[in-house]
Parts: C-alpha cells; structure tokens; sequence
C-alpha cells in the first residue's frame, strides 16, 4: 500500500500548488489546516423530508477533488421530485472547478497507473464492502432526489455496490498476450495499459450505479476518473465519493463536480475538450450525446456512450400470455417508465391481441400504487420534474385524438405535482408520437400486427437500437427474431436483462462501446503492440 499512501498524502497538497486552475473561492475554502474537513464535519445546508435522520457524513453538499471536499462560488438547490421540497443546496462547480479536477485525476493517474492490479483490487472490494454496510441510507438518499421507491432504490444499491464487486476481481484479470511472427527472431507482445484520465457524465435515473458502472471499471483498469452527476441526483454521487475516500481510493483517483443545469453545458465542455482528458463516457439522451461527440472530435478522445432507447417489447401468438404480462409489467413500470431499456412500444399479434391487453391492464390496475417512495407499498413513484409529466401527456392526448383508445389511467395522479397514473392505451398506429419517440414515463402503448415479419420491421424502423424484447414459445421463431432485431441487448421471455456479468450497449444511434461484464473494462484500455527482436 505504499505508492497508495504516498499519492494521499501529498497529491491534495500538490493541487493547491495550481491556483491558476481554481477559483479564488476554492482555494479560500481549502487553504491551511485548519479548513481541512473531517470525515462527517462538514455542515448540512437545509436538509428536509427524506434525507432528515441519515448521517451526516454521507451528506455531502460540496464537490470532492484531489481527496479533498471544496465549496463552489455558488450552489444550486435539489429538490424532491414527490413534494417539491428543498432537500439542500450543493456547490454549483465551473469550469474553474472541472479543469481543478482533471488536473488532480491526470496527477493521481501518473501513480495509480503503476499499482498493482492485486492493491487496486482490494480498495474497490473496500468500497463495495461500505455500500453494503451503509446501503440502507444510500437508497433513502437515492428515493429523495430521485422519487422511485424504496424497495427500487434498494435494488439500485445492490446493483451498484455489484460493479465494484465485478470490477474489483476484473482488476486482475487484465490479460496481453504474446505472438509468434514469422520471423524467428521476433516476438510480438500485446500489451494492455490505461487510456488515462476518463470523463465521466451521468443521468439522474440511477444515479449511483450509473456511476459504479463507469467508475468501477475505470478504476480497475488503472484510469482515474471526474465525475459529473446529473443536477437533479448530486447527493448520491457525493455520498459515493465519500464512501470511496473512507475505502482509501487514494486522492485525484475519484473526483466528483456537481454543478445545475445553468452551468453543465459549461463543465461538460472542459471534461469532453481539456487536453489532460483523454476518454469519455456518456449516459444520457441521444440529442446531448452527438454534442460531446463533436466536443470529443477535436482532440479525438475515447468516447463509450449510452444513449436513448425506443424498445420494442413483441407478444407473438405462440407467447405464454401470463408471463408475457408479468415480463411487461417488469419492463414497462421499473422506476414509473423513467429507465433507458423501458419497454416503449408494445406489439401485439391479433390472435392473443385482446387477452394480453385485458390482463395487462387488470394487472396495472392490481399490482400497481402510485404514492411517495418513502410509503409502504408503493411501486409508482414520481416522475422526476414537471417536463417530464407535460411529455406523457402530450404522448396520451396525441394518440387519443388520433384513435388511440384509454384503456386505464390516462392523466396526471391526484396526488398532483409529478405524479402520473400508470397508463395503458390500445389501437396505437405508426403515426402517433408514442410510436417514433422515446415516452420515459409510465406510458404503455399497444400496436396490434399480423406477422413476425411485420412486427420486426415496426420493431427495427427506429434509429436507435438499446434494448428489445420479445416473448414466443417457438424455438425456430425464438432465433430468428433474436438475431434479426436490430438492439444492443434482446430480452427472450423476460423483461428485466441488466446485470453485472453481461455487457449493456446498444447499436445504431443508442450508443457506442459496452459496459459491465468482462467487456467493460476493454473500454479503458489500449492495445500496445511491442515487437521484441534480436532474440
């Protein structure tokens, strides 16, 4: 653990050395040791409602850079998306913040790329470890800024702490390998080595495995890493920060600049152009998504992207109609519709067209409870701003006043504010907004169609390809469809896909590269060739 505690002990102190890359009210807030935090003494700026009661070490409000909490000139507030409530206000980071950060990420890489994979194995299993033990209050902070429910929430940890656990034992197997040419005196070697300092930007729908995702293999490749978090979601972000320096993740491994909507175009510029940055990884729309590519064009910089989905969910005739219902309402509802592999569109073939949809929407109306995400039994929580509300309605009202018939729910929630009834609507057509774009709300549309070869190709007329699904019993009909979509991921008689061990990507315009699994981590990486002579 040498090098480790070497680069904590003097990377802060070399970070305060490059005034000209912070603002004055940074380096004010870091200068001297008697303004050097504690784990847990920072103070809490007006916390309400959801957060009330959780520790205050992992209530974080300032951003983390170089191992070191440091305020911002401004903050920004984070609400609650079920009251409306201020859950606190958070250091809105500049660019005077996130070019302070990659140049404490690019000094820490000069180290933590030489650590061993076995040292960088055992701190990532250390991080995983403190999101187990404290995993209670990381989904009570997640159900506040984000809305889903608890149980949800929960979930999301687990799914998050899990990267850090897959990652921390693919630290170790980081494999070259060695070529004979045809030249007898000759060796090829194939060395794999970090990109170096990686741009992280994330949503705000899973906004703690969003991160771990990234990070965890970042850092297991050797890459450090600067954190972006979605300004409706920083807290979680900020607690994993904390969480990651109580591991011992040494300083500038792990950096975190928070900032609000006003000045992300701004931080998002630095990440995607600063020089010290050479690799990008992007979750979010696909519309944001081309701009950092054009961003990352200039200095032509590693890019993985996953961007926005449109999935095809298909109930051919031959399908068990039960679990398809059961797949649809997993796929459709997770997170009130708000997940990029959502279900969007719902094709259903004219033989068990009619039974499907009269069970689906007695299932909506059974297993469903919209409520706030702290309440006992609730599955629906609030979508996450009002825009996001006005974009289900304007997909329900489109498609009614063009045929499309309600078949339950249909308008906001009378719990009001962000609220919306888990919707399902039949005798959808191609022309209807719901049909070509993405809802990322609880809105399930339903095209009836007569072949397989007519619904892969409603299916596959989209530009974009993240996730699809599709339910038969029919084996030859099982592999012909899955080939033939035209998604990063096809789910065969399931609706819930993602996990650790299995590589999430899409094709066409959802995105670029692969995470988790034992691909993700190749994101991080690059081929050395070495060609050994004179032997």
């Amino acid at each position: 653990m040498a090098i480790c505690f070497l680069l904590r002990s003097c990377r802060a102190q070399r970070l305060l050395q490059a005034p000209s890359v912070c603002c004055p009210r940074l380096l004010a807030g870091c200068l001297g040791p008697s303004t050097r935090p504690t784990p847990g003494s920072a103070p809490l700026r007006s916390f309400a409602g959801g957060l009330v009661g959780l520790p205050p070490a992992l209530l974080r409000t300032d951003g983390f850079v170089g191992g070191r909490w440091l305020p911002a000139a401004a903050t920004f507030p984070v609400h609650d998306p079920a009251s409306g409530a201020a859950l606190g206000k958070v250091a809105d980071c500049a660019a005077p913040e996130a070019h302070a950060a990659v140049r404490a990420a690019y000094e820490a890489f000069c180290i933590w790329k030489g650590v061993s994979a076995k040292e960088r194995s055992s701190l990532l299993r250390k991080w995983y470890d403190l999101m187990i033990h404290n995993k209670d209050d990381l989904a009570r902070i997640i159900t506040a800024e984000n809305g889903k429910p608890l149980k949800e929430a929960q979930g999301e940890v687990l799914y998050s702490a899990l990267f850090l656990e897959w990652f921390s034992e693919e630290a170790r197997r980081i494999y070259g390998d060695i070529i004979y040419t045809s030249a007898k005196d000759k060796r090829g070697l194939v060395l794999k080595q970090p990109v170096g300092v990686t741009a992280v930007i994330t949503p705000w729908n899973f906004p703690s495995a969003m991160i771990t995702r990234k990070v965890g293999a970042a850092l297991a490749a050797g890459c450090t890493v600067v954190v972006k978090p979605a300004e409706d979601t920083p807290f979680s972000a900020l607690a994993l920060a904390e969480l990651a320096n109580q591991a011992g993740i040494p300083p500038g491994v792990f950096n975190v600049v928070p900032c609000s909507q006003k000045k992300a175009k701004e931080v998002g510029e630095v990440l995607c152009t600063d020089p010290l940055v050479s690799k990008i990884s992007f979750t979010g729309s696909t519309a944001t998504g081309k701009i950092l590519l054009h961003y990352a064009a200039d200095s032509v910089k590693r890019v993985s992207m996953e961007l926005g989905g449109h999935a095809p969910f298909i109930v051919f005739d031959s399908a068990d109609v039960d679990r398809a219902v059961a797949g649809a309402m997993a796929s459709k509802f997770r997170n009130s519709g708000q997940t990029c592999v959502c279900s969007n569109r719902f094709l259903v073939q004219k033989g068990i067209h009619d039974s499907f949809v009269k069970k689906f929407a007695e299932a909506i109306k059974r297993d469903l409870r919209v409520g706030n995400g702290f309440e006992e039994g609730t599955t629906q929580g609030p979508l996450i701003n009002e825009k996001a509300v006005e974009k289900v309605e304007k997909h329900v009202s489109d498609a009614v006043s063009k045929g499309a018939t309600i078949e339950t729910g249909g308008k906001r929630h009378q719990f009001g504010n962000n609220f919306f009834e888990p919707t399902l609507i039949s005798n959808v057509t191609q022309d209807m907004l719901c049909s070509h774009e993405e809802t990322f709300g609880p809105l399930a549309p339903v095209i009836k169609f007569d072949t397989e070869e007519e619904a892969v190709a409603i299916a596959n007329a989209a530009d974009v390809g993240l996730a699809g699904y599709f339910y038969s019993q029919d084996p030859a009909q099982i592999w012909r469809v899955a080939e033939q979509l035209e998604v990063g991921m096809v789910g065969v008689n399931e609706g819930l896909i993602s996990t650790v061990e299995c590589p999430f990507g899409g094709v066409k315009q959802s995105g670029l590269g692969r995470e988790g699994s034992k691909y993700g981590i190749d994101e991080y990486l690059e081929l050395k060739y070495v060609c050994y002579g004179g032997l």
